[in-house]
């Protein structure tokens, strides 16, 4: 008799709860709205992947969430689903009642709300719209925004908010997040213990985290698999085979962000034109290339560490701790940067060295003053005077004197334009801004890009700040043979609905190619047997230039090849000195450590620069020397000549 009047009560609540229901419903009484759920639109994960296609990192807020559209998700996943958490899924309206029945048969037994009857829908709601506590009203809004959905949405539609919306663990949200997540795996890859795993997983998300608690996870994947085996859904054959499957899990960081000097800066390159680049589910494609990025990482370091061992064996008493450096590889005629490395060590400093930090070049700004003087038709055989003059100044009205010396504190007297430039002589420069005249020089900078570039003499050693990034915006005047780009990091951006934009770099011609040669057949001779020797690499026709500031504040080697150029920077964060650390033996080092290693993954790379059309190649006993149209020929060799002052010396 006590069963009898239980089911009678049991009987008479659930007709009690129908008619609130419908009456609830029908007359708008309680006002709820499903409208996030109808019109569906989650934040979602944007990636960013290299110029291979390989992913460097996930961007999110606080969900990391991959969407998944229904015709992804493999109809196994979804039979699984069913089978462990409302088998009656495509038949009930978005309330079960005879579930309930069962529950207030329970409730009653046990005199409190204990089992929660709830469909796959009721889920749904209770975790995006409502909360989770137990309580009469909560459940009735549930029970009539379940209505209000499945009046409005489709079975597929409902599971595909459901697959995508609901917890995983970990930080997973979605089962593509958590599918990628644990197992490595795009959903199609899924095998069916796998798909057992994740659709157990969001009863507890916490406890069947397979990262914490695996054999909590396998034995709930296997309650799922013996009951899609009750239901006849799975052969025997399959039950007995996945059973004893156990997957292999990973426990990978959400980010995966594996260039994080990149990244940041992506960020802050997009977050304008992109205000949801967290949550807007972008797809990011970059122009890094992740191989190259982690030899320039490693060459770095390795020079780094170099660095440091010189110092301990030197009498002096050095401290390296502020010591750090910067590494930008970019791609000659098309400006897209290969690799960024801002530092030697992202979790110790985030600050980007290569973009943030703004240091002065010292002699590797000497082949801008040259191009000047060969665009103003001087050649590469000029005669320039390597001798020592005091200049005089005014300094807050007080008469100053400046007598520059040479790194080698000696004089050559007189020498052509290239060797000048091939040994890196201040003086022999100076005296050429001194006689092409200051104020033309300053002008013919500042129309290159430069900016706040000192208007004196001192402008002639490189005396002002610039990071490596923006130097290798104007490096590309040589390497791209005339033509500036400005170095761009990111190829294409598409959105979740699809829509795709492209990103190529801009584009100036500052000198005509053959010009530029000139300054590239120099910059080779720099480091076939000038200042730049140590960056020397065989089988590869190599070009650049070294710079060292006063004290050895810095050291930079910027070069390339005829494919790429790579721009090498070290120095202290507080700009204290280094120990006798010259941009040859501290960057150039590593610009040839790093090209070896270059070769070796790419052979196929272009070994000989080309020489334009317009160049005209004259070769005497024990020397090659090339002239244009514009920096022609001494008269003694062709009767001509632009500069009374030049005369063949090689």
């Amino acid at each position: 008799m006590k069963y009898i009047f239980r089911a009678i009560v049991a009987l008479f609540i659930i007709g009690i709860i129908s008619g609130l229901l419908a009456f609830a419903y029908y007359s708008n009484e309680v006002k709820l709205d499903a409208d996030k759920l109808i019109n569906y639109n989650p934040d979602t994960t944007t990636r960013i992947y290299d110029r291979n296609g390989e992913l460097i990192a996930n961007l999110f807020n606080k969900k990391h969430r991959l969407y998944a559209p229904f015709a992804e998700i493999p109809p196994r996943l979804i039979e699984a689903l069913v089978a462990i958490e409302d088998t009656t899924f495509f038949e009930h309206e978005g309330v079960n009642y005879e579930a309930i029945f069962r529950a207030i048969v329970k409730d009653i037994r046990h005199m409190k709300l204990k089992e929660g009857a709830s469909t796959l829908t009721q889920q749904l709601i209770k975790n995006t719209l409502l909360t989770s506590e137990k309580k009469l009203k909560r459940k009735i809004n549930e029970a009539i925004l379940a209505l209000k959905l499945e009046s409005k949405l489709t079975k597929e539609e409902i599971l595909e908010r459901y697959l995508n919306e609901i917890y995983f663990g970990h930080r997973y949200y979605g089962v593509k997040t958590a599918a990628q997540g644990y197992f490595r795996k795009e959903l199609r890859e899924l095998n069916l213990k796998e798909m057992a795993m994740l659709v157990g997983m969001p009863k507890a998300p916490s406890t069947y985290d397979p990262t914490r608690h695996l054999d909590l996870a396998l034995g709930r994947a296997n309650t799922v698999l013996f009951r899609m085996k009750s239901l006849g859904w799975i052969t025997d054959e399959e039950y007995q085979k996945y059973e004893q499957h156990r997957p292999t899990i990973y426990d990978d960081t959400l980010t995966k962000n594996r260039t994080p000097y990149v990244i940041d800066q992506i960020i802050r390159e997009l977050e304008n034109e992109y205000p949801d680049i967290k949550t807007g589910g972008y797809s990011i494609h970059t122009t890094i290339d992740f191989e190259l990025q982690e030899l320039a990482k490693k060459s770095l370091y390795d020079g780094y560490v170099a660095i440091l061992e010189r110092g301990e064996k030197s009498k002096e008493p050095i401290d390296y701790g502020d010591l750090n450096g910067a590494m930008v590889v970019l791609e000659n005629k098309t400006g897209e940067v290969l690799s960024l490395v801002g530092g030697i060590d992202y979790k110790k400093s985030a600050y980007n060295r290569a973009i943030q930090s703004l240091r002065q070049p010292g002699s590797s700004f000497k082949p801008f003053i040259y191009q000047v003087a060969l665009d103003a038709g001087y050649s590469t055989q000029s005669k320039l005077t390597d001798i020592s003059r005091t200049f005089s100044y005014e300094d807050k009205d007080e008469e100053k004197e400046w007598k520059p010396k040479n790194y080698s504190k000696n004089f050559a007297g007189i020498l052509t334009l290239r060797q000048a430039l091939v040994h890196s002589r201040n003086l022999a420069t100076i005296n050429l801004v001194n006689e092409l005249g200051l104020s033309a020089v300053h002008r013919e900078i500042k129309k290159m890009g430069f900016e706040k570039i000192p208007a004196d003499l001192s402008m002639s050693l490189g005396t002002f700040g610039i990071s490596p990034l923006d130097f290798s915006e104007f490096y590309t005047i040589f390497s791209n043979y005339g033509k500036k780009l400005n170095p761009i990091l990111v190829k294409k951006v598409i959105t979740k609905e699809g829509d795709e934009k492209n990103y190529t770099a801009k584009e100036e011609v500052v000198t005509p190619p053959s010009q530029a040669y000139l300054t590239v057949s120099i910059l080779r001779d720099v480091v076939r047997k000038g200042t730049g020797r140590r960056a020397r690499v065989e089988g590869i026709e190599l070009a650049g230039k070294t710079g060292t500031t006063n004290e050895y504040k810095d050291a930079w080697f910027c070069g390339f090849s005829p494919e790429i150029q790579s721009i090498v920077w070290y120095g202290k964060d507080d700009n204290r000195p280094m120990y006798k650390e010259t941009g040859g033996k501290a960057a150039g080092s590593v610009f040839a450590s790093f090209f070896k290693e270059y070769l070796k993954i790419h052979p196929e790379t272009k070994r000989v620069f080309d020489i334009p059309a317009d160049v005209r190649v004259l070769k005497s006993k024990n020397a090659t020397e090339y002239f244009t149209p514009i920096s022609k020929p001494p008269k003694n060799s062709t009767g001509a000549s632009s500069n009374s002052n030049d005369e063949l010396l090689f």
